[in-house]
């Protein structure tokens, strides 16, 4: 099911595509997979092998596929801005009834309207809130604890800069950059790359223009640290949050409702 418009019926390969998106972000976060099994791995211990999950700014979906994939009777809710990516998620996944895609901005403060339920087990997201400021993302959280039920949960897998480490912070930016290099002279895409393929392709092209105008090249968001996530999800309303997973550059932070 959709709401958004969607390529899908031009013969264009959506799972090349998708797989595409995947090899880029790994490109930035070699160890996205284990971010990925440990969230559902909390989902499943904590709410059950059959969610109904909130995906915030999905993207391409990539946590519902790694979520349908695992628990076949988890439904997913979409929700993104960005017309190119959400294109590419409804042609991966056309056909699927466990998957309703919603375009919003998650900075419209009306944005929970056009959602099909109410309440959700889980609300997860991936590297997507750092586009956002701490006074909106704060406000956000505590419509996102609006929408967890009671003993679900809530997770933000995403880069959290501890402020108070700049040597260790200095040192693990340096490393990772320089593992970028080595994979981009090996012929990886990034980020700027990726979308100069999907300009050029003839059903991408006109979506990849229009979150351009939406978007500009990248916004410029706050990154705070996981101890101001956990903070202000517990003033949101969550009973506890704290860090479930980290690599040097990122964290998995967990709230339960």
């Amino acid at each position: 099911m959709a709401e958004t418009a969607a390529g899908t019926g031009t013969g264009t390969d959506w799972r090349a595509w998708q797989e595409s998106w995947d090899r880029q972000q790994e490109w930035y976060m070699p160890d996205r997979e284990e971010r990925f099994r440990v969230m559902l791995d909390m989902v499943e211990d904590l709410v059950g092998p059959e969610p109904r999950v909130l995906d915030l700014a999905c993207g391409t979906g990539s946590i519902t596929d790694r979520l349908l994939k695992r628990f076949p009777k988890a439904t997913s809710t979409g929700v993104d801005l960005d017309p190119a990516l959400l294109t590419i998620a409804e042609g991966y996944f056309d056909g699927d009834e466990r998957i309703t895609f919603v375009t919003a901005d998650l900075k419209d403060p009306e944005w929970v309207r056009k959602l099909p339920y109410d309440q959700y087990d889980a609300v997860l997201t991936a590297t997507a809130l750092h586009w956002l400021h701490n006074e909106p993302l704060a406000a956000l959280y505590g419509q996102i604890a609006g929408l967890v039920r009671d003993g679900g949960v809530f997770m933000n897998a995403d880069h959290m800069i501890d402020s108070t480490t700049p040597r260790i912070n200095a040192a693990e930016r340096a490393r990772r950059h320089a593992h970028m290099e080595r994979a981009k002279a090996a012929g990886s895409l990034d980020w700027s790359g990726w979308w100069a393929l999907a300009a050029e392709d003839p059903v991408l092209a006109g979506p990849t223009a229009k979150r351009y105008e939406i978007y500009g090249e990248h916004a410029d968001g706050d990154m705070p640290s996981p101890h101001w996530h956990a903070e202000t999800l517990r003033t949101a309303g969550f009973g506890e949050a704290r860090a479930v997973w980290a690599s040097p550059s990122d964290t998995l932070l967990l709230a339960v409702k």
